[in-house]
This record gives structure tokens, sequence and C-alpha cells, in this order.
């Protein structure tokens, strides 16, 4: 004979599963865009130390943005110059999910390297 408790707790496990499950995917897409925007602030700041690198050693601000276009992808490029430094800050927007967040990163190299 079954017992009354077995039959009233049939399909409980399923229910809080599919109550679960939603929080469980919300907070999986979370970190997979935290780790996307850490990746992308990383190739920022390559492409940003890449610039730089290619401006002191002389090359023009359109070999620079190419270089950031084939390391980041679009990104906005601004030069400063202070004393023999050359100054490259690079400012993108996120991708994916959050387009509104803001990623810059900034690289300085020394002029007249080889």
């Amino acid at each position: 004979m079954r017992s009354r408790w077995v039959d009233s707790e049939r399909g409980s496990v399923t229910a809080e599963l599919a109550v679960t499950l939603p929080a469980v995917a919300l907070v999986l897409a979370a970190c997979l865009t935290g780790v996307r925007l850490v990746g992308d602030n990383v190739r920022l700041v390559d492409a940003a130390a890449d610039a730089a690198r290619a401006l002191g050693r002389g090359e023009s601000e359109e070999t620079a943005s190419a270089i950031v276009a084939r390391v980041y992808g679009s990104a906005a490029l601004a030069v400063t110059s202070v004393d023999s430094y050359v100054c490259v800050t690079l400012t993108a927007t996120g991708s994916g999910i959050l387009p509104g967040i803001q990623l810059s990163a900034q690289s300085c190299a020394l002029t007249g390297g080889l």
C-alpha cells in the first residue's frame, strides 16, 4: 500500500526546478557577459599599447587607427603628447546585451623609439 505522503509530494521537484531554472539562467548570462566585457577590455588595452608604440616609432595616426581596427575593432582614438611621450586613449562601448557600458584604455610610449 502506498502512503498518502508520497502521492502528495509527487511532482514537487519538477515544480521547484521550473521556478529556479530562470534564475540560474539569468546568473549564468550575467557571468558570461562579465567575462565578455573583461575580454573586450583586455583587447582594448592591447590595441592602445600597439597604437602608442606605432606612434612612438613615428607612424601616422591613420596607421595607428588601422592597428586599433585590426586588434579591437571600432574605437575612438585620441592622441596626446606629453614631453617625450605619446599617449593614446581609446574609448569604446560594450557589446552584446550591455551596449551602454563605456570601456576606456590608455597607453603611453616613448617617442623616437624603434
